[in-house]
């Protein structure tokens, strides 16, 4: 037979001494008449320094006393107080006032209604401090999120219930007004469904990144008949985030995916930019913008095949027969993205050639840097990488003429992916590569990457390049010509024998101009000829070889 501990009978009180003799007193008492008179004296210590009722004082005891168990059911209560759980249900309302003050945690399934001490309840008791919820007031954006991550995990695990929830974040939003996010929320006045799933967007989206959620991701905040109108008006498109342009299916054209939804990069940058999350690239991307009226006009010299293959992909790129080539593939069902490949050896044109057409064709250049991209991080790189092709096709969308997309040097992008691939790194990389052959098949725009490593380059990437041209060296002819470019005061004569007896590229011939203005400032004018070019010509072959040399031998 159990005995039951007498009271402590001390003069001065504190909330745990005053839970410890509740619980004493209640032990098998079925909550008497006369347990609440030898008990009065604790419970009226424990309502006015908690504000609660005689009730809840003796609920919220009897939970602290289980506070090490975080899955309590009011069975274990009802045992312990040698009564019925029906007695336990007609205290249930007073239990969900000591839920709602956060004095307790909730798990709701289809089957239990359990219940946890959370511990910062537990340290108020200890410290003999009134627990009252954290003031959410005054918040920073980046803290504002965190409560709404905590809220919705809470929902996610059982222990909010919707309408709770709803109350926490409503309160969370008129507490912080002076956020600038909040109030760009406010402003689409929205009802309290629609703002519940942007809010929901906006945490998926802070927290994992999320560019791809499904109905599984959203459901757990709405009640099985809203979901259903959710449903039906996201995949129509109708729904009201997608008027106001705030949410759209997760692909793009004629591949959406409209079992798949994301933020809009025009509802990320106007919502979001307060948390200046590294996970958006449009900054970083609009670093990388070359407007077409600041790209410098230079004259190109190149073989007669190559010349063709440039006026022929300059005059596709010419807006009206862009946009017209384009509709028309639409139609038959094709894809409209045009990507092109320029490929060969070092300082043959490559990249200045893409500058040239995008001047040409009034297009602004986004040129992506991959180091900058990529990321020490597991799971950032392919992130990065997504949110840059999101980036790209809203500037699409904003913009009158197509800019086109520069992968420059993007030889470790585009070579071949390892097969069974156990390192990290390789994994990350095969992992970028699916990602960037994914978007190139959705493309709706313009992309050129240069490279000088077709030979490495796999064989799928080769496949979705509609263009692929190789920058060869340039002629005796050509170089004849670049060498009069690059040094005007050079007679005709001197750059023909030079064009002969060096077989350079027009990058290298640039250095060497370079080189021979660095010298004319340092050491006085003085006419180009063969003999004082001769020097920083055998200084730019590395190896110094003779063999290299094309023509005659000095």
């Amino acid at each position: 037979m159990e005995t039951v501990s007498k009271p402590k009978t001390t003069s001065k009180l504190d909330l745990l001494l005053a839970v410890e003799n509740i619980v004493d007193l209640a032990m098998d008492s079925q909550l008497s008449p006369e347990f609440y008179k030898k008990a009065a004296r604790y419970i009226k210590y424990l309502g006015s320094r908690l504000d609660l009722t005689r009730e809840q004082c003796v609920l919220l005891s009897l939970f602290v006393d289980r506070s090490d168990d975080d899955s309590i059911e009011l069975s274990d209560l009802a045992k312990f107080l040698d009564c019925r759980n029906t007695r336990m249900i007609r205290h249930m309302s007073d239990v969900d006032v000591l839920v709602c003050r956060e004095l307790l945690r909730c798990s709701r399934t289809s089957k239990y209604i359990r219940y946890r001490v959370p511990l910062e309840v537990v340290d108020a008791f200890k410290n003999n401090i009134p627990f009252t919820p954290r003031k959410l007031e005054n918040l920073t954006c980046r803290d504002l999120f965190d409560e709404l991550e905590d809220i919705f995990s809470a929902v996610d695990d059982d222990e909010l219930d919707v309408t709770q929830a709803y109350n926490r974040i409503k309160k969370l939003i008129d507490d912080n007004g002076h956020i600038l996010f909040v109030q760009k929320v406010l402003q689409y006045d929205l009802d309290t469904r629609s703002q519940m799933l942007l809010l929901l967007f906006c945490h998926l989206f802070v927290a994992n990144n999320d560019d791809r959620i499904g109905f599984h991701d959203i459901r757990f905040m709405f009640e099985k008949y809203e979901m259903r109108h959710i449903r039906n008006y996201l995949i129509d498109g109708e729904h009201e985030l997608q008027k106001l342009k705030l949410v759209e299916w997760s692909s793009s054209g004629d591949f959406a995916d409209r079992e798949y939804f994301r933020l809009t990069m025009n509802a990320k940058r106007e919502l979001l930019d307060e948390l200046k999350l590294p996970s958006l690239t449009e900054n970083r991307v609009s670093r990388g913008v070359l407007k077409a009226s600041d790209i410098r006009e230079r004259s190109l010299y190149y073989p007669e095949a190559i010349t063709h293959s440039i006026d022929e992909l300059g005059q596709l790129l010419e807006p009206e027969h862009y946009n017209d080539i384009r509709q028309r593939l639409q139609e038959q069902g094709l894809r409209s993205g045009f990507t092109c490949l320029f490929y060969g050896g070092p300082g043959t044109g490559k990249t200045e050639t893409a500058l040239q057409l995008a001047r040409r064709t009034g297009r602004d250049i986004l040129q992506v840097n991959f180091a900058e991209l990529k990321s020490m991080w597991v799971g950032e790189s392919e992130k990065n990488v997504k949110a840059l092709f999101d980036a790209y096709r809203q500037r699409v969308n904003n913009s009158e003429i197509t800019p086109i997309l520069l992968f420059n040097e993007a030889d470790a992008i585009i070579g071949k992916r390892q097969e069974g691939a156990e390192r990290a790194v390789d994994k990350m990389e095969n992992s970028l590569q699916n990602i960037i052959l994914q978007e190139m098949e959705t493309l709706d725009g313009i992309l050129i990457a240069t490279t000088n490593l077709a030979q490495n380059m796999d064989k799928a990437f080769e496949r979705r390049f509609l263009y692929k041209i190789r920058f060869d060296k340039p002629t005796v002819e050509a170089r004849t010509a670049i060498w009069r470019e690059m040094l005007p005061a050079l007679n005709d004569a001197d750059a023909r024998l030079l064009a002969e007896r060096y077989d350079f590229s027009g990058g290298q011939i640039e250095n060497i101009a370079r080189h021979y203005a660095i010298d004319a400032i340092l050491h006085g004018d003085a006419a180009p000829t063969v003999d004082n070019l001769a020097q920083h010509c055998d200084q730019e072959r590395i190896d110094n070889k003779k063999s290299s040399r094309i023509g005659f031998a000095i």
